[in-house]
């Protein structure tokens, strides 16, 4: 009995089908990969944020993974401008592309459009990916189903960062923690999607968004914590209470007292000997201080997460915004060319194989971002320019305005039809355009054609006449039209021939067949008809309108 192909993933590592259905990197109750994440946030001063970078450059990332958690917990801007980036690749559907035209490529194809159609593929697994732009990886392991005909993720697990260890040697492998192991687990094959996104050279650990943010997010929380105190001290006005030379220490007690309890209560009583007053604060302008620097520290964040900081801003200002979104675009193509490198390489491949056996080549899946359109100025070009001669793709042109390719049996919008040009009754004399209106069901060309011609009721010019939109002559009209049948003129006279060509095994033979064409070919036809249009054109040369 032939043996089942041994299934080799993309690094040449055999793969268990055993191991496939078991789940590997679940968290534990206790021990080191436990879900409960410390606070590193509180408290936090410039001295410990650089040791905790300094310790995640070295290899050693937990206590950064703990605060970039926190930091989108924390800080409202960061979470926003971080969101809108994630947010701009999971809001896009992905499509599938064949790997050919094949029928068996097709089918495949099909499998993966549905493996993506998923509500878990956009909301869980692009969505956790993502979470390694700010933590500069991610992993997600998929847990497979075989209960079916075929292999299918049952769901997607987010792991958390801290459970795995970087390797010290080059700084991007990744081994699960291990109980009672220094070194940790090597993860097993297609059980696993790391997304390692490029945003600089050098180590992924060194690349999140996290540690770009740090500092800013550091300085604002110091920003926000003083503000809070001037507002208390300046936000109301400030009290003093007076007393006399021979006040006693108890006289000064009360007056202490009910200075106080004007502040919590709003009320106090002292006696009459006694003065409280109340100085309203100078010093307001330190709120513009305090906000000036929050909103440069948030600009800042905007920069470094979104590449401009327009749209969330100052997107007061349409055209500076729409400078600033051509940044950001850049931006979110990149992320979607590397999130669909990821899941191209650690789901699409390992999905294919486990149903379809290795293949030379696989669908490949696409997130296609695409910049905003003026679709005032697409159309207004193409209007313009098509009447010119410049041929353009129909569905090119579909796809940057953002329409798709209608389904046979939908309803499509067309362009309404124009009113039937109106012609001349030739037979009554005198007659004018508008004595006889156009039959209303009789068909006519498109626009692209110019009207080119339009049959009539006229026996002396053929059946041929120049409509009023037409702004070429009568005799090119005619020749147009005569041109435009020259197949089945010369059909009669041509067939023959063809039958001849087609009967003949030889040179010899069709030379010698030749003798007896001559007698076959039916020309009256073609003579009648090239009689009918030199009788047309003298006509139309000798109407006085200066051609001959």
């Amino acid at each position: 009995m032939a043996r089942t192909p041994q299934i080799i993933d993309q690094w040449g590592n055999p793969v268990s089908v055993q191991q496939l259905q078991k789940e590997v990197a679940a968290p534990t109750l206790g021990g080191i990969n436990s879900v409960w994440t410390p606070t590193i946030v509180s408290g936090m001063t410039p001295l410990i944020l650089a040791d905790v970078l300094r310790s995640a450059a070295r290899g050693y990332p937990d206590q950064f993974f703990a605060m970039a958690t926190e930091m989108e917990e924390r800080d409202l801007h960061y979470a926003a401008v971080l969101g809108t980036r994630k947010r701009a690749i999971t809001g896009i559907e992905p499509i599938i592309v064949a790997a050919s035209n094949d029928k068996e490529d097709e089918t495949i194809a099909e499998a993966v459009r549905e493996l993506v159609k998923a509500p878990h593929f956009a909301d869980d697994y692009l969505t956790d990916l993502l979470d390694g732009l700010g933590k500069g990886f991610s992993v997600v392991e998929t847990i497979w189903d075989r209960s079916g005909k075929e292999w299918a993720p049952e769901r997607y697990e987010w792991r958390d960062q801290r459970h795995f260890q970087i390797d010290q040697r080059d700084g991007r492998t990744l081994r699960l923690k291990t109980q009672g192991d220094m070194n940790g687990m090597d993860l097993p094959p297609y059980q696993f999607s790391i997304h390692r996104p490029k945003l600089m050279s050098g180590l992924p650990i060194r690349a999140g968004l996290a540690r770009l943010a740090a500092w800013a997010f550091l300085f604002k929380s110091y920003t926000l914590k003083d503000w809070m105190a001037f507002l208390e001290v300046y936000g109301m006005p400030l009290r003093v209470g007076k007393f006399g030379r021979g006040a006693s220490l108890e006289d000064r007690r009360i007056l202490l007292q009910a200075v106080r309890d004007i502040s919590s209560d709003a009320a106090a009583i002292i006696p009459k000997e006694m003065d409280i007053e109340f100085i309203e604060a100078a010093g307001g302008s330190g709120n513009a201080v305090f906000s000036a620097k929050a909103e440069y520290l948030d600009r800042q964040i905007s920069k470094g997460v979104l590449g401009q900081t327009m749209t969330t801003d100052d997107g007061s200002s349409l055209s500076q915004a729409a400078i600033h979104e051509n940044v950001r675009h850049d931006i979110a193509r990149a992320d979607a060319r590397q999130t669909a490198i990821t899941a191209n390489r650690d789901l699409i491949r390992p999905f294919v194989d486990l149903n379809f056996g290795p293949r030379d080549r696989y669908p490949t899946l696409v997130i296609p971002i695409t910049e905003n359109e003026d679709i005032k100025a697409l159309v207004d070009a193409v209007e313009r320019l098509v009447p010119l001669g410049l041929k353009v793709s129909m569905p090119k042109v579909r796809e940057r305005i953002g329409f798709e390719e209608p389904d046979d049996d939908e309803e499509v919008l067309a362009a309404q039809k124009s009113a039937a040009p109106v012609v001349v009754d030739t037979q009554k004399p005198g007659a004018k355009a508008e004595d006889k209106p156009a039959d209303p069901a009789a068909k006519t060309d498109p626009p692209a054609k110019a009207t080119a011609k339009l049959k009539t009721a006229c026996p002396h010019c053929g059946g041929f006449h120049a409509t009023a939109a037409d702004e070429r002559s009568e005799l090119d009209v005619l020749v147009d039209d005569a041109l435009g049948e020259w197949e089945e003129d010369l059909e009669p006279i041509l067939k023959p021939l063809q039958r001849l060509v087609e009967r003949s095994t030889s040179y010899a033979q069709l030379e010698a067949g030749l003798d007896d064409l001559i007698a076959k070919m039916d020309a009256g036809p073609l003579a009648d008809r090239l009689g009918k249009l030199m009788m047309i054109a003298r006509g139309l040369g000798d109407s006085g309108d200066g051609r001959a």
